[in-house]
């Protein structure tokens, strides 16, 4: 799909519920969207393959999936065999940093991000980050955006020649339940995303934080969540 201009966008997509509504406003805005999944060996996988059936529903032009091994550094329940915490209140979730934060992930994310953007010749790069349902992620909040914007101006071609790098965050400041009703204005299909940290094959546990903070937005938002849970 071209959009509404010949203008491309990166968009990260990871197959879940915030990196799809994201592409979907890409898409609104009237961009190409060109999808970049990292597969970097995460416990949940199974995202990755539901990055492909979003790419496809949404009509991108293009859908590139990298391999990064970050097993081999570790330090997360999402790459090690640490147990995913289950069952936590909003107030343990927002207490510290989680055992599923992936040290550095979004930086390394867009870093990659901008070296395909560069190549493309896009400007934008779309990231699902949000700092209010974001279970503790440091870099999910906006000073880390910022910063990532200003080394890319720094140290890329493109910001060398003055074009520069936009990293936008559209999801950034809304609720689980905003994300979610506005995804319903763009015909997301939410049906294809993946948000569980620790999946029982391809069926969300429902128990995890993910699991919890996408529950509890299609219940605010007054909509039945199209996906099976392990636990109801």
């Amino acid at each position: 799909m071209t959009g509404l201009t010949s203008e491309r966008a990166v968009v990260l997509a990871s197959g879940g519920l915030d990196s799809t509504v994201t592409a979907a406003v890409a898409r609104r805005d009237g961009y190409a969207l060109y999808l970049l999944t990292i597969a970097y060996r995460q416990r949940h996988a199974v995202e990755v393959e539901r990055s492909r059936q979003v790419a496809t529903a949404l009509e991108a032009h293009q859908h590139v999936v990298i391999d990064v091994d970050l097993r081999t550094i570790g330090g997360s329940a999402l790459t090690d065999d640490i147990s995913v915490p289950k069952h936590r209140t909003e107030s343990e979730g927002n207490r510290e940093v989680p055992v599923t934060y992936v040290p550095s992930r979004n930086m390394i994310f867009l870093a990659l991000a901008a070296a395909h953007a560069e190549v493309l010749g896009a400007s934008v790069i779309y990231f699902g980050a949000n700092v209010i349902d974001y279970s503790g992620y440091p870099d999910c909040r906006p000073e880390f955006i910022k910063a990532v914007e200003a080394a890319l101006q720094a140290g890329t071609k493109a910001g060398m020649q003055g074009k520069g790098i936009e990293v936008r965050a559209p999801l950034l400041r809304m609720t689980k339940a905003e994300i979610i009703k506005l995804g319903l204005t763009l015909n997301v299909p939410f049906h294809l995303t993946h948000s569980c940290y620790d999946p029982i094959g391809q069926i969300a546990c429902g128990q995890c934080d993910s699991c919890l903070i996408r529950r509890r937005g299609f219940t605010e938002a007054g909509v039945v969540d199209p996906i099976q849970y392990a636990v109801c």
